[in-house]
Parts: structure tokens; sequence; C-alpha cells
């Protein structure tokens, strides 16, 4: 036998002994909502959150589904034991026993829609109670200012969407809305929100800089996939996929 021959085969066979083998690709499903710029079946990428997912699963070999449902439908989906979903995005972090959340896939500037004729001045929470103020259904605002309107000491109206908001605001039914930043600004480029764009404003004052995240099921399975997620955003750039799927400032 030539042994000199054999070598290389060898030494493949040393290595292949050696190394793991390679995870196995597996399909991942998750829930969203239309929340756009971040999340929405017909925006590039599903949208900039969907983008991010999407692109930390696959750096770790998996695919990623996504299905949208209205929100407060997407997270009950996403709690189900007996669900194909293992959770669901994008989420502001809030203490719950039903899920675990991902390490930070992105920020959520927080802020106030407001008329530009009629702006609103607080600079603490508290000052807000003399407004009155729109929140959507079933979102996670910032802790305080959640507690109030639980509590009944802050006067607020939920609606489902964004897009309602903003069209109480320009005709005075409320003084601002709850909204994140990004979303305003997609918002008011579209055409049939054209007439309200001299009407609104950002208030000067953000409420919070918030971070999103996946919120995985509270699972094993759900574990598993939280760790290999989070592997996945350690090799992408988010932050720079983020800035190629959300709106500049206005003019």
């Amino acid at each position: 036998m030539n042994i000199t021959r054999q070598l290389p085969l060898l030494a493949l066979l040393i290595l292949s002994l050696g190394c793991p083998a390679p995870l196995k690709a597996e399909v991942v499903r998750l829930t969203s909502l239309h929340w756009p710029p971040y999340a929405g079946h017909d925006l590039a990428a599903q949208g900039a959150c969907a983008a991010v997912a999407k692109a930390a699963f696959a750096a770790m070999g998996h695919q990623l589904e996504i299905d949208f449902y209205p929100w407060s439908r997407s997270v009950k989906l996403a709690q189900q034991q007996s669900s194909p979903y293992i959770g669901y995005f994008p989420e502001y972090y809030s203490d719950t026993v039903h899920f675990v959340f991902s390490e930070p896939m992105g920020m959520s500037p927080l802020g106030l829609v407001e008329q530009r004729q009629n702006p609103i001045s607080w600079s603490s929470v508290q000052d807000l109670r003399q407004y009155r103020l729109g929140v959507v259904q079933g979102y996670v605002n910032i802790e305080e200012l959640d507690r109030a309107i639980a509590d009944d000491l802050q006067a607020a109206e939920a609606v489902t969407s964004d897009e309602h908001n903003l069209k109480k605001v320009a005709a005075g039914r409320i003084d601002a809305a709850v909204i994140d930043v990004y979303v305003m600004r997609y918002l008011l480029r579209q055409a049939k929100f054209e007439p309200l764009t001299d009407k609104l404003q950002l208030n000067r004052t953000l409420l919070a800089n918030k971070h999103l995240y996946v919120a995985f099921k509270n699972t094993p399975e759900g574990r598993r996939w939280q760790a290999i997620f989070n592997q996945g955003l350690q090799r992408i750039d988010v932050a720079e996929i983020m800035a190629n799927h959300l709106p500049e400032a206005l003019d």
C-alpha cells in the first residue's frame, strides 16, 4: 500500500471526526403585525425588523417564515403551546412569564404626535395627566404611563392602530398620541395622510428610546431558538440593516 497517497484521506478523516456536524437547517415561524416600517407583509423584506430577524436566522443556517395578524392575535397565537409559532416580534421588553426576550434587534424612539397649532408642554410623565392621550390597544408603551392609564390617573383613549390616532389628533379629538417616530414618518409619507402633514408634528420631548426584541415562548424549545437567534445577531450588522429600511426625517 502507498502510505503517502493515503495521508490526505487519513487527514480528512481525522478532521471530520474532530469537527461537529453542521446544524440541520430548520424553518422557524414567528408571528408579527402590520407595523410599518418595522413589519408588514407588503413591505420590502417585510419590514426593517423582519429583515434583521431573517438575516440573523440565515446567519445560523435557518429560514424564517412570518405570518402577520392583528397585534393581539399575533401575541395570543405565539403564546399558545399548540401553535406552530415559536414567538412573535417586534416587541418592547416587559415582565412576563410567557416569553423570554432576545438580545435587542433595533431601537424604537417613542414620542407623542401633536397638533402643530396646539403643541403640548411637559417634562415629566405626570405632567401629561392634564391632556387626553391616544394609545394603541395592546401596545406596551412606557411603564409609568401604562400604569397611570391602568389606574385611571391618565386620560387616554385606546384605538386599534396608529393611523386612527393620527386622524384623531389632527381632528382635535385628543391632545396627543403615543407613537414611534419612524412609524409616524412612514405614515405621513402615505398619500392618504398627505393632508395631515401640515397639521401634525412630533412633540419635542421623547417618551423613551426603547429596544425592540423577538419574544420567544418560555419553553425549552423557545429558549433554544432564543440562543440561536442571539448568536445570529452577533454575525450581522443590525444597525445597517435597520437604517436601510427606516425612513429619514420629514422635510
